[in-house]
């Protein structure tokens, strides 16, 4: 009874059971395996190899990999094949063979044990799809979050006679657009509005108060283009959106170039809480011009805004910058890069054209690498010697 009992147990296990002389030649096969196949026992015992039931790619494995680490270590065990069923369908499987040895050390069978794998390969290529899906997923999103983000930003930069200008973007991460921006354009009678900004904050929200900002200041430029004033009514704007539930803001530069005596240029400019431009002079000196005080633009009703004056001579450039740059990590300690070695880096630059500042200041931003936390903005303009004119 006991030894009919083990007979049962082999033959109708839930797994497939296999014996192969050292050859391959398949010696003993259990009926579930038989079952899973669609073969008769006469079909395969002493006339075929167990390689022969194996797929081409399975057998060439089989060949090169299996049977050669089986003959060396004597066991292998959870290696995936594909069977080759009678009717040609595919059966995937988990394998594990040992060799059985003489007294005098020889093998004499290979015992083989086949579990079926087909819900878990079917389970591996759901995963699989899913992971596909959201891959898909995450490439249209990025697609998107990019075009968005373009759509916020000039498409191409305009430029003044007798200037040279130039901008740049880093975005921190591909997954969500960011709220800096920035322009230059137009106003008439050689007159240029520029201005540049940070939104509070990331995301969908962020970027609706972004295009919000950059139309209204544009606007209220051709209705006034005096810098105290379009800070005030771009402050009046947001700060009626701050009344509707939004907790957006943002900080600013913006200014008016103008033509100057000896083709120099006169720039106008106000702050609203933005971090202060940069000068890099003709003579090689750099320091900050520091704006005239001014609140974050949204967050009282009313706020006030002091215009400062300067002169930019023939071979200085005007630097605008977003904190990203200077709030980027440079340590694992989260020490930041700070005003001052931004200063450092102008320094080094000076003088530098509009061009310059901008690609120094792209190679600086490669060197922080995931430091770099939050989007980066950057708009430089520069007045032409006259030798280059």
């Amino acid at each position: 009874m006991l030894e009919d009992s083990a007979d049962d147990l082999y033959e109708h296990a839930p797994c497939g059971n296999l014996s192969t002389l050292p050859d391959g030649t398949i010696a003993k096969i259990n009926a579930t395996l038989l079952e899973w196949l669609g073969y008769d026992r006469d079909e395969l015992v002493g006339r075929r190899r167990f390689s022969d039931l194996l797929t081409v790619g399975g057998k060439l494995y089989h060949e090169t990999h299996f049977a050669p680490l089986l003959h060396m270590q004597g066991h292998v065990g959870g290696v995936a094949f594909d069977l080759r069923a009678k009717d040609g369908a595919r059966l995937p499987v988990l394998v594990t063979s040992a060799v059985k040895t003489g007294t005098d050390g020889e093998p004499l069978l290979i015992r083989t044990t086949l579990f079926d794998a087909r819900d878990r390969r079917a389970y591996e290529q759901e995963l699989l799809r899913a992971r596909q899906a959201a891959e898909h997923e995450r490439d249209r999103l990025r697609r998107l979050v990019t075009e968005l983000q373009r759509s916020l930003l000039p498409v191409e930069l305009a430029t003044p006679v007798g200037m040279r200008t130039a901008a740049y973007y880093r975005m921190a991460s591909p997954d969500e657009v960011g709220g800096d921006f920035y322009d230059l354009f137009p106003l008439g009678d050689d007159r240029w509005g520029f201005f540049l900004g940070d939104v509070s904050g990331k995301g969908i929200e962020a970027a609706a108060v972004t295009a919000l900002a950059r139309y209204t200041l544009r606007a209220a430029a051709v209705y006034n283009p005096e810098p105290a004033v379009v800070l005030s009514n771009l402050n009046t704007v947001l700060y009626q959106e701050y009344l509707t539930g939004g907790t957006r803001y943002c900080t600013v530069l913006f200014g008016i170039l103008e033509a100057g005596s000896d083709d120099g240029r006169t720039v106008t400019m106000v702050g609203g809480g933005h971090p202060y431009p940069l000068l890099l002079r003709a003579d090689g000196h750099a320091g900050y011009e520091p704006t005239a005080g001014g609140l974050i633009v949204g967050v009282i009703p009313v706020a006030e805004f002091a215009a400062m004056t300067m002169t930019l001579a023939p071979g200085d450039t005007l630097f605008l910058y977003t904190d990203g740059l200077t709030d980027a990590r440079v340590d694992s300690s989260g020490g930041r890069y700070g005003p001052e070695s931004l200063l450092q880096h102008a320094r080094t630059l000076a003088p530098a054209s509009a061009s310059e500042v901008v690609a120094a200041t792209s190679r600086l931003l490669d060197t922080f690498g995931d430091g770099l936390d939050d989007d980066v903005a950057i708009l430089a303009l520069t007045v032409e010697n006259a030798s280059h004119q």
